[in-house]
Order: C-alpha cells, then sequence, then structure tokens
C-alpha cells in the first residue's frame, strides 16, 4: 500500500514523523480510542531513528541505509493508516501489525549494535563526501569550453562578419557536448554585446509554443512587460517583435530547437535590414541545422587527450595530478567516451573524494561496466554521479525531474518547495532555507546543477539541470515511485508519491489519487473533477491556475498537512490551512489580504505576484487602535503601504527580514504633517525594495530615511527624491551590501561620496537615476565588485572607480554615449594593471 522506493533520507524520516505528530493533534474523534497506541508507535519509530542516526554517524553502509528504509517505509504506513478514512475496527488490527514489524528491526538493530560494538561492521568501499564551499559571491564566469577553443573563435568570426544580410548560423550535435554552454560564452561575448543593438536568449525545447519563443524573445530585449502579454495575440507578440528590430542590429539566439517548424513559424517576424543582424541556432539534429540555416557548425566528441586534460582541470585545479593516480585518471577519463559533461560530472565525483587510487579504482570499474550502445547510454554514466550522491541530496536532486525541460527554476521558490517537502535538515540556530541553500551549493559542485541566472550579491538566482541528467532523474525518479510526470492520463495503480503535471491540455484521471500523494505541480486539473479529500498527506500544491474562492471550504479542510501552496486567488477560508508555512498568490491584479492572514501561526513567507493591499475592514480596526494579533511572517511582497492604518498593520508582524512594498505620502494625525511610511520597527529586516508612489495633489516632502533598520543588507528604491542628507543616510548603514536606485534623482542632481561610506558595499545599480555629476573614489568603495548602469545620460562613471581592488565587473546597458565612453576608458586604463576587470557595454 505504501509505495517502495529507495529515495530515503534521515531528514525525510524526521520530517514523516512530525506529519504523524500533527495528525495526531488534530481533533479526530475518531482516532482518539486509539491515540495511545500512535503515540506509543511514533515514540518507538523516534527511538529506533535516533539509534540508527547515532549507529551510522556519517558512515555508509548497506545494512544500514536498508534499516532507514524500512523504518522510513513504516512511518508511511502509520501515516497513511492515521489519515485514511478508515474506521476504528481497521485502526485496531492494522496498528498492532505495525508494532510487530517495528519490534522485528528492535532484533535487527540490536545485532547490528553488537557487530558494531566488535568491529565487525564496516563501512562500504565509498568515498568521503565531504566537500569545501564555494563562496557566493564568487567572480560570475562562463564555463571554460575545452576542446572547442576553435569552434568558438570560428562562430564569433561568423558572428562578427561583414556581411550586411541577415545570417542564420546553427551549431547542433548530440547531447552534452556543450552547445548552450558554447553559445552562452557567445552571447556574452563583450565583442558581440558591443557590436549588436538588439540582444535576445531564448529556449525552445521540444514541445515549443510560438507564443512563448515570442515572449520570450520580447522579455529578453525588455520589450514587454506581463500586462500587455495578457492582452496581445500571437500575431500583435509578432508585429511587435518585428517593429522593435527593425532598424537595428541584432542577434538573437534560440537554444535546443527540435523541429524546423519551430522556426519556420516566427522567421516573418525578424526583418532583414542589411544592418548585419544573425540568428544562432542549438540543435541535437543535423537536419534542423542544415534546413534552417546556411551556415552549420558540428560539434564533435573530445578526444581523449581533450578528456583527460578536462577531467584534471575539474579535479585538481592549478595543481598536478599525482603520478600514482595519472593512470587510472586516464581510464576514467577514456571511459566518459568524449562526452564533456560526462567528464565534468564524474570529475566532481573524483573532487569530493579522497585522493586513493583504490577508491579512483572503483569509479573506473563502474565506469568501465557501462557498454555503450545507443545515443542514451551516456545516462548509465551519468548515474554514476548519483550513486555517490550523499544520502541526503539524492531526494533534492530527483526533484529537479518534475519541472519541465530547459525550464529556468527560481532558487527561492524551489529552495521552500525543498523544505515543505521534508528534504532538508533541522539545524539549532540556523534557519531551513539557509542549510537548503548549502545543499544547493553542494549539487552546484558537484556538477550536477547549472547556475542559470546570479543575483547581485553573486548568490544564485536561478538554476536548471541539463537535459541528461533530467532524464535521469525522471527514470531514477519513476522507478522508485518518488515522482510521477503526468502527460495526458494517471491511473490509479501508478503508486507515487509526487506528480507533475506538464501536459498544455487538461489531463484525464482514470481514477482519483491515492492517498499516497505528498506533492502535486503543475496544470490543475478540472476543479469538478480534483478531489481533496483523496489528498490528506499533501504538503505542496503547486498549482498557479487554482482559483481558492472556486471552492468550498471544507473541500479543502482534508489537507491537514499543506506546507506549500500557489493559487490564483484566495479568501479569508485560507485560515483552515493551520500547517501553511509558504504562500504564493499569482494573481495578475492587486487583490485584498484576509484578516486572518496574518493570524496563521505557522505561515512565515507570503507572496503576491501582482500586488496586494489591507482589506478595507482591516485598515478600519486599525484606524481605531484596535489589538491585533502579532505574525510569524519573515518574508512578504508585494504590499501597499498607503496610510497609517496600513503601517499600523505592518507593525504586527516584527520578525519580517524581507518586504517589498509600494508606499505613497500620508497624513499623521499624531505629528499633523504629511510623511511617508517608517521602517525602523522592523529591527529583523535585511531586505528591503520600496517603490514611492508620487502624489499630484500636495508636494512631496523626501522619505525619513533615519527609519531604516540598520540590519538591512540590501535596500531597492524606485521613483525616488533623495537629499543629500537622506544618501548619507544610506551610505553610512553599517551592513548595506546591495544597493539599486531606480528612476529618480537626488538633490541638485548631483552625487558625492566620502570615505568611510559604504563599507560592506557590494554591488551598486543606477538605473534611470537623473543626476548630471557623479564624484566618487576608489576609497568610498572598498568592497565593491558590481557596477551597473542602465538607462543613464548626463554623467559618466568616476575614473578613481576602475582602481577599487575588489571590483570584478562593470556592465552599462542602454546609456548615453559618454557613461559608455567613461566606461571604455577605465577598461583601458587597467589593462595594464590587471586582467580580471570585466567591461560590458550593451546598447540595449
Amino acid at each position: 500500500m505504501t509505495p517502495k522506493t529507495a529515495v530515503v533520507s534521515l531528514f525525510l524520516v524526521d520530517s514523516i514523523l512530525d506529519d504523524i505528530k500533527d495528525l495526531m493533534n488534530q481533533k479526530d474523534d475518531r482516532i482518539a480510542s486509539v491515540k495511545d497506541q500512535i503515540q506509543t508507535i511514533h515514540q518507538e519509530l523516534m527511538f529506533l531513528r535516533s539509534f540508527l542516526a547515532d549507529m551510522k554517524a556519517g558512515r555508509q553502509h548497506p545494512e544500514l541505509e536498508d534499516l532507514f528504509i524500512q523504518i522510513r517505509d513504516i512511518a508511511y504506513e502509520v501515516e497513511y493508516v492515521v489519515s485514511s478514512f478508515a474506521p476504528v475496527w481497521y485502526l485496531t488490527i492494522r496498528l498492532p501489525q505495525v508494532m510487530k514489524k517495528i519490534n522485528l528491526i528492535r532484533i535487527r538493530l540490536q545485532e547490528m549494535k553488537k557487530k558494531h560494538d566488535a568491529g565487525m561492521l564496516k563501512d562500504a568501499e565509498y568515498p568521503s563526501q565531504q566537500i569545501s564551499l564555494q563562496d557566493q559571491r564568487a567572480h560570475i564566469g562562463y564555463e571554460i569550453v575545452v576542446g572547442l577553443e576553435d569552434d568558438a573563435t570560428k562562430i564569433k568570426d561568423q558572428l562578427l562578419g561583414e556581411t550586411k544580410q541577415l545570417q542564420i548560423i546553427s551549431i547542433y550535435g548530440m547531447p552534452g557536448l556543450g552547445k548552450t554552454t558554447l553559445a552562452k560564452k557567445l552571447y556574452h561575448d563583450p565583442w558581440i554585446v558591443q557590436k549588436f543593438d538588439k540582444r535576445a536568449w531564448c529556449v525552445v525545447s521540444q514541445t515549443y509554443r510560438t507564443r512563448n519563443i515570442l515572449i520570450n524573445i520580447l522579455t529578453s530585449m525588455n520589450e514587454l512587460n506581463e500586462d500587455a502579454i495578457m492582452d496581445m495575440d500571437d500575431d500583435n507578440l509578432g508585429q511587435k517583435l518585428y517593429k522593435s528590430l527593425s532598424g537595428k542590429r541584432y542577434i538573437i539566439v534560440m537554444v535546443d530547437i527540435w523541429n524546423v517548424n519551430a522556426w519556420y513559424d516566427i522567421r516573418n517576424y525578424f526583418p532583414d535590414n542589411n544592418q548585419g543582424s544573425r540568428l544562432l541556432f542549438t540543435t541535437r539534429h543535423k537536419d534542423v541545422g542544415t534546413e534552417a540555416s546556411a551556415i552549420v557548425n558540428p560539434l564533435k566528441l573530445l578526444t581523449e587527450e581533450e578528456c583527460w586534460g578536462l577531467l584534471q582541470m575539474k579535479v585538481f585545479h592549478e595543481e598536478p595530478c599525482p603520478k600514482e593516480l595519472m593512470d587510472v585518471g586516464k581510464k576514467i577519463a577514456r571511459n566518459c567516451d568524449g562526452l564533456p559533461l560526462a567528464v565534468v560530472v564524474i570529475a566532481a565525483v573524483l573532487a569530493n573524494m579522497e585522493k586513493k587510487i583504490k577508491l579512483w579504482k572503483d569509479v573506473a570499474e563502474r565506469l568501465s561496466s557501462h557498454i555503450s550502445e545507443k545515443s542514451n547510454m551516456y545516462i548509465d554514466k551519468l548515474q554514476l554521479s548519483y550513486n555517490y550522491l550523499p544520502m541526503h541530496l539524492k531526494p533534492c536532486f530527483l526533484y529537479f525531474g518534475a519541472f519541465e525541460e530547459d525550464r529556468e527554476i527560481a532558487v527561492r521558490k524551489l529552495i521552500l518547495l525543498w523544505v515543505s517537502e521534508g528534504f532538508i535538515e533541522k539545524v539549532e540556530h540556523r534557519s531551513s532555507e539557509d542549510v537548503a541553500q548549502e545543499y544547493l551549493t553542494n549539487l552546484i559542485n558537484r556538477g550536477l546543477v547549472m547556475v542559470a541566472k546570479r543575483r547581485s550579491d553573486g548568490g544564485v538566482k536561478a538554476c536548471n539541470v541539463h537535459d541528461l541528467l533530467r532524464d535521469m532523474c525522471l527514470r531514477i525518479a519513476e522507478k522508485d515511485n518518488f515522482l510521477k510526470v503526468i502527460q495526458n492520463q494517471l491511473s490509479i495503480h501508478e503508486q507515487h508519491q509526487r506528480l507533475s503535471f506538464h501536459s498544455p491540455s487538461i489531463p484525464s484521471f482514470s481514477r482519483p489519487f491515492g492517498l499516497h500523494v505528498r506533492s502535486v505541480l503543475g496544470n490543475l486539473p478540472d476543479p469538478s473533477t480534483f478531489f481533496f479529500s483523496n489528498l490528506k498527506l499533501l504538503k505542496v500544491l503547486d498549482l498557479s491556475t487554482i482559483d481558492f474562492t472556486l471552492y468550498n471550504p471544507t473541500r479543502m479542510e482534508a489537507l491537514l498537512l499543506l506546507r506549500f501552496l500557489t493559487v490564483s486567488s484566495i479568501t479569508s477560508s485560507i485560515e483552515i490551512l493551520e500547517n501553511l508555512e509558504f504562500l504564493f498568490v499569482d494573481n495578475r491584479e492587486v487583490v485584498e489580504i484576509p484578516e486572518n492572514l496574518f493570524k496563521m501561526v505557522k505561515l512565515r513567507h507570503v507572496h503576491f505576484r501582482g500586488g496586494a493591499q489591507f482589506s478595507k475592514s482591516w485598515r478600519m480596526r486599525a484606524t481605531k487602535d484596535e489589538i491585533f494579533h502579532g505574525s510569524n511572517l519573515e518574508k512578504v511582497s508585494s504590499i501597499s503601504i498607503y496610510d497609517e492604518s496600513d503601517e499600523k498593520i505592518l507593525r504586527y508582524s516584527p520578525s519580517l527580514r524581507r518586504l517589498k512594498c509600494r508606499v505613497a505620502i500620508f497624513w499623521d494625525s499624531s505629528e499633523n504633517n504629511y510623511r511617508y511610511p517608517a521602517f525602523n520597527f522592523l529591527n529583523e529586516l535585511e531586505s528591503l525594495s520600496v517603490s514611492f508612489r508620487r502624489s499630484y495633489v500636495i508636494e512631496d516632502p523626501n522619505p525619513d530615511l533615519t527609519n531604516l533598520p540598520l540590519n538591512l543588507r540590501r535596500l531597492t528604491l524606485r521613483n525616488f527624491n533623495l537629499s543629500w542628507k537622506q544618501m548619507k543616510i544610506i551610505r553610512e548603514l553599517p551592513k548595506l551590501e546591495v544597493l539599486k536606485l531606480r528612476n529618480g534623482t537626488i538633490e541638485e542632481k548631483k552625487w558625492d561620496t566620502s570615505e568611510g561610506e559604504f563599507e560592506k558595499l557590494i554591488f551598486l545599480e543606477l538605473d534611470g537615476v537623473q543626476i548630471e555629476d557623479w564624484n566618487a573614489s576608489r576609497d568610498h568603495f572598498p568592497k565593491l565588485e558590481r557596477l551597473v548602469l542602465r538607462s543613464c545620460h548626463h554623467f559618466g562613471i568616476p575614473s578613481d572607480l576602475g582602481y577599487c581592488q575588489c571590483l570584478l565587473k562593470i556592465d552599462v546597458q542602454g546609456c548615453a554615449k559618454s557613461v559608455e565612453d567613461s566606461a571604455l576608458t577605465i577598461k583601458e586604463e587597467q589593462e595594464d594593471y590587471r586582467d580580471d576587470l570585466e567591461v560590458i557595454v550593451s546598447h540595449s
């Protein structure tokens, strides 16, 4: 009845035990008579889990792993029995059977304990899994294209050639050769960036939609916002693309084209205006490349020497390979069969184990045991990297199979999904999100997960996995009943713990979902056929198409354990979900926040995609100074704070660490004056994003930034008007690392900085800032790593900033020539002193 799976984690067992405890705490008369038995079973499982964990103490052994699986399966069984609609007589029979299984595990544990104490229980010959985590603020670089240097040079010449007509250039080769990595390197090449007026990056994939391709291209060029998308059909989108490219020299990169029809569907929207524009395709099919483009660039497998060179570089970096490992290392490289992806992931396995010849020989033997026969033969070789993963990372990695092919996955959301699923260890004095971030870093360092985008502070903003690795995830996950990806139909016999819908149409169901399902992601079936009563173990419901107002609250009562929810709208009935921790509302228009939302004890993160405001009744109560219950919210976005009552409501969330809001000037009755909201009462706040709504009735005062929390590490201001005094207050924030100033001005359109300010600032962005004079020197920004300027027109970058020792990148986008020239001058001045400063100038 409980799905058998080899995917097991110590922390997953902890999560199941927590769920059983929550189920026992529910007011359910049905289980009252057997509650003592359930309590005893829970205590026994907790004891067995602790006892086994103490024995394990970080070691890997097949018998220990098997016992963990047995304990996990019994925990699943108890959870299933308690949450089902079984009558009491059934529980009185089933629970004693469970106790017998627990007693058998106790006997086996005692036998293993004797072996352990006598030294007879030896560790399996697995590698050490310790890893040194890389600094998350490392310089943003691109994967070294080993073996493809000549191809990179040739295709770069094709892109920069003097031919004025529109040229279509393709790169083709089998999966894992580095097509996307090469295309990305070319796309970000400074010469490419500087030559073309418009650039766009688009992923097509196997199941493409013309509309999505057009939207991706337009948004990549910042030519389209989300509101505009809703009002435009495919032809309007195409016409907008054509107009935005007309008269411009542009380069469009389209990655992973499977079918030439994808090109035929959109080719008329790319004008050939004799400006020297280029289209660059990547494909795994030769016929697509030859039919769609005039210039075809095939990629080949690496030679044995190139494989060995790449392996050495990934494992040893600048250090030489020890002589005793040379022969076995070359054998491992040879067994990767020339595929760069295989070399990278196997090198990560070697890098995270002790440099012992016995362990390396084990890897070589396991690799050579996989016989190369078909085009997907590499999945078996790649699975070796999964087999060597620490137990706690395996479910986190397999979870990537739940997402669609080639999709960039937002890291913040991924981490919350992992936490909700129970994959993350609970560490004292550390948040689960921080521990999950460490897990992700570990997977990235092992070459299994790729960084798609970075945040301004250098952390990972979005990630993805290679197609071959995703295929591997799906194969393992479906085999072990961990995850099922549904295209069209789901039958009751498919007993998987997690369901992910990838079909653009509504899937059909031969029967309702089974009780074992723990998470549902993707496109929601017809609400009339979606039975929540069969999903009592559900922890994650990530379906943005749900209109919460369509459901009678009683239909949601079954979701006792739900922790993560994505919906398109909400009502006050949300409070039924007592264990909810993370709520994402995928709304298109501003919605009202139900008053009881802030009363939900476990709710920590709330995000309103289209913005939100407090309800009128709630604001009326705040005006009368009626007492509110304090909330435990830690992160909220994006809400409106437009009057004194809004600010009062916000005061009842003192634990906020991240806040994104829109604010307006309002009358403060206690001070008899107009002012903007203050934030100094949020002592835990680390990240603040404020968009000022300007008043057209009265003259706006400057925002009172003396009321900013001193713990701020990230600050974003939009539509601002700051005095010198206010700028000085920002500069002196003691922990500020990231500052983004967008669409605003500073008093007298002048900005002077001085020494002793911005002591910890790492990232500075000026976007549409209306100043004419910026005076600064290297001493004013001692830790600055990255400087970004967008749509700035009346000033230049102070040349002395080029001498900032930590500065790694200057990024200028769509600015006036004076700004571009100042950046290029800094680049020329620094060429004689350093080679690590990257200067990117983009006209778009």
